[in-house]
């Protein structure tokens, strides 16, 4: 028996100028998407947002959406 959780897992982080590279963003990103997709998320389950902002910030948010489909794969019905 599967326990269906409709709400999104989301994994954000918030980066000050100076405390990243173009290198180690990428490499946030890939390890953020990794471990949604250990959770059993689908890459096209997966959204992944990047804002740079005018002052050198970042803002990271990587998001496992749960759609219908994987309710009703999860469930074995139509929702």
């Amino acid at each position: 028996m599967t326990l269906y959780q409709p709400e999104p897992v989301e994994i954000s982080t918030r980066m000050r100028p100076g405390e990243w590279t173009e290198s180690s963003l990428e490499e946030l990103v890939t390890t953020y998407r990794a471990k949604l997709m250990g959770m059993g998320a689908s890459v096209a389950d997966i959204v992944t947002e990047v804002e740079r902002n005018d002052d050198g910030s970042v803002r990271v948010f990587v998001a496992w959406r749960k759609d219908e489909t994987a309710n009703e794969a999860a469930t074995g019905q139509a929702v």
